[in-house]
Order: structure tokens, then sequence, then C-alpha cells
């Protein structure tokens, strides 16, 4: 595989909090137009996981890559790592699209505000240009109409999707989705995993952490499962849901259908 194909790179990922040890040594490959579902129960480390190749948690070990860049680390001086260039971190912050549980939107900017700030004020995009684009992707996620309004007027459903334009904004090599329909009442993840299955469609990178196994089926190029900091299993979404190997996948599959 040439360089060029290999989205995120994941090696050995360890992560600590004190003596809990979330992550037991995780390697995962993203390659361009792959939508990698993680699934597993709670307390198993998807989120744990996601939050590390960004960089919102830092690995006690292990090595992340974006687009071949290994992203520099160096001791903390207490057993674990920290990125040995803040300036590095940050930029490969731009090629990832983060989408959290509880949307994460700036309360006191309206719909278009918060989709154009990362683009007007991290990448320095002239704010014209960033509106258009704005308004371009909430067209997409059926928002447009909604640009001006505060997102405190808005239902959970309307603020994630708004959430995914904002991440869709800064132009991201890969989009992260942390349980994505969590935090909403059930009649509006379907609006919000209609959105995301058209980014999939479209052969966008994505790793998406989720509880809506229904739809990693359908959308996901790769599932992994997750149990107890470990890859239990992984494969096609047929192989995992239809012919799955190990025990604890089995007991999980037929405890969340």
């Amino acid at each position: 595989m040439s360089q060029g194909d290999q989205a995120i790179s994941v090696v050995d990922l360890h992560k600590r909090f004190g003596q809990l040890e979330v992550l037991k040594g995780i390697s995962l490959n993203a390659r361009e137009g792959d939508v990698i579902a993680i699934i597993g129960g709670s307390g198993s480390g998807k989120s744990t996981f996601l939050r590390c190749i960004n960089m919102l948690e830092l690995p006690t070990s292990g090595s992340v890559a974006i687009h071949g860049e290994t992203i520099a680390m160096k001791s903390d001086g207490q057993g674990g790592q920290m990125p040995a260039d803040r300036r590095q971190v940050e930029r490969m912050r731009t090629r990832l699209g983060m989408v959290f549980q509880s949307f994460n939107l700036w309360q006191h900017m309206t719909v278009l505000e918060n989709v154009i700030e990362a683009p007007v004020h991290v990448l320095g995009v002239p704010k014209d240009q960033a509106v258009a684009t704005a308004e371009t992707l909430l067209r997409r996620v059926g928002l447009y109409e909604k640009r001006d309004v505060y997102p405190a007027f808005m239902s959970g459903g309307q603020q994630q999707r708004a959430a995914i334009a904002r991440a869709l904004a800064i132009q991201p090599l890969v989009m992260l989705f942390d349980e994505p329909t969590s935090a909403l009442d059930p009649e509006l993840v379907g609006e919000v995993l209609s959105v995301i299955g058209d980014l999939a469609k479209e052969r966008r990178t994505m790793i998406l952490v989720t509880h809506e196994m229904k739809f990693a089926r359908n959308v996901a190029s790769h599932i992994v499962f997750l149990h107890g900091g470990r890859i239990e299993e992984q494969g096609p979404p047929e192989a995992v849901f239809d012919a799955p190997r190990s025990e604890r996948l089995k007991k999980f599959i037929s405890s969340v259908h």
C-alpha cells in the first residue's frame, strides 16, 4: 500500500488513567475512503481511543500517524508521553473533523458563526469564502434556513447536524464521530444518521464510534469490536455480524439486538 492510501495509522496504542489501563495496545489502519465503525460495550475504550487519535487524550504509549505523518511525542517524565511539538498537533487537528456526543456548539454564536469560526480564525480562510462554503454545507445537512438561529433554539438533531457541518467546514481528511446519536431522542436519530450515511456514500474517510448496529452494518466498510481495551475481533460487517468468532462478540451482538 502506498503511503498516500493510508489516512490514519495507529500502532500499539496504550492509555492509562492512573492505575487503570483503558487501552491495552490497539493498532488500526484506515485507508482513504474507509468507513470504520467501532462497537463494544460501555467501558471498552471506544471513546478514549477516538480521542487519542486527535490528542484530546494523550496516549500513554504508541503512535498515531495521519496521512503518513507521525505525531511526534516525547516523555512527560511521569511514565507517559506528550506531544513534542504543539504546533504539529494543531496542524494535524485541522485534518480531522470531530463530532462529539454532546454537539459542543458555541452557544453564543449562530449556526453560521459556529461553522465559519475555525475556517476563518484557525485556517485563515477569507470570511466571504468561509460563509459561502458554510452555506453550502448547511444546505447539505438541511439547515440552511436555520443559519442565523442560536443552538439553544434548535432540536438536538438539528444541533448535531450543525456540528457535522462545522466539522466538515475545515475540509478534513478524516471525520471522527464519537457516538453522534447517543444524546438524541430516538425520533431524532434518523436525521443525523442519514447525513452521516450520505458522507459514507461520498467515500469520505470516517471512524465512527456507535451503538447503532444496523447503521454500522449498512454504512461501514470495516467493523472493529473492542472489549476491555483490546480489539477482540474485526472484519467486514457481514463477517462480524453474521459469523462472529469470539464468544464475547456473539454475546454482545445478541444483547444489542
